[in-house]
């Protein structure tokens, strides 16, 4: 195995071009698991331990600019107010040890569908920016998982950044585990409440080949807060729409039978959580108006 160390972003590009097979290893939280189990031996290893670019973050007027390799702790310590979703999974991964190194860029480029980065990216709306020395493309995050731990990167790609949108409204994320803490998810459930445009985002994990949105579920909300008002008058959401809402994201699921869970459970799981974080979020919005929250709903159960 070759050990490949570029000092720059370009330099790492070229690598990349003249060995399409290597792995990119910043964190190493997923890569060297995988490694030291014998269940992938690649040829080269990429380190981009020394790209300074892919540790940094960039704040715009409506995105942020999150760059590839920057580790779990430094979002919740420095943006939580802007991704309050990312956050809060944030917070659920792994001990302090793999929150200080592991990465969003890097659950991107493993996509397990248990990444807990991936159902509030679905929600919050994501692109994720993928660069070769042919030139840079932006692939929305729906759009970036193509199949259980397959991605839409090209062989001579890396992940540079992502693009996510602020928050405008209150989000929240909620995994079912096998205990509290250290813990892959059983499932996942991420939401985001848009007020400026007055729609509703809804994204899954562990409950199907790949992350997902339950559209069918955001497009019955979106219509349903519509319709009735809710977004002027703050009102409580009816107990039959926030149900239906639950059951429609149960209904987007396509889970499988496991040592973590059957499927038939996450299916029952996911709607549970859809419902609660339904309504930590719209409690939120109700007293708060359209600000976001970090408090409430992040939890292994």
């Amino acid at each position: 195995m070759e050990f490949l160390r570029p000092a720059s972003w370009e330099e790492a590009l070229a690598a990349k071009a003249e060995h399409p097979s290597a792995v990119p290893l910043a964190g190493g939280t997923d890569v060297m698991v995988e490694i030291n189990f014998d269940h992938r031996r690649p040829t080269h290893l990429l380190d981009l331990s020394r790209v300074r670019e892919l540790h940094e973050w960039e704040t715009g007027g409506e995105t942020v600019r999150l760059g590839a390799a920057v580790p779990y702790s430094k979002i919740i310590d420095g943006l939580s107010s802007e991704l309050p979703g990312l956050a809060l999974a944030s917070r659920t991964v792994g001990s302090p040890q793999i929150r200080n190194r592991g990465s969003v860029g890097g659950n991107l480029g493993a996509a397990s569908p248990a990444g807990d980065a991936h159902p509030a990216l679905l929600a919050a709306g994501a692109e994720v920016e993928a660069e070769s020395v042919r030139g840079t493309r932006s692939i929305p995050v729906e759009e970036f998982y193509t199949g259980v731990k397959r991605n839409a990167l090209a062989e001579d790609e890396l992940i540079r950044s992502v693009c996510i949108r602020k928050a405008d409204g209150p989000q929240q994320f909620s995994k079912v585990g096998t205990r509290n803490a250290m813990v892959i998810a059983v499932c996942a459930f991420g939401i985001a409440l848009h007020p400026a445009t007055r729609t509703v985002r809804a994204g899954i994990g562990s409950a199907a080949p790949t992350p997902l949105r339950a559209r069918v579920a955001e497009d019955f909300l979106t219509a349903a807060l519509d319709e009735g008002g809710f977004w002027t008058s703050g009102r409580t959401i009816p107990p039959a729409v926030a149900r239906e809402f639950a059951e429609l994201c149960s209904g987007a699921c396509n889970p499988i039978d496991d040592v973590r869970g059957s499927a038939a459970y996450r299916r029952r799981a996911v709607g549970v959580m859809a419902r609660r974080t339904l309504g930590w979020a719209w409690e939120s919005y109700r007293t708060t108006g359209s600000g976001p929250t970090t408090e409430g709903g992040a939890q292994c159960a």
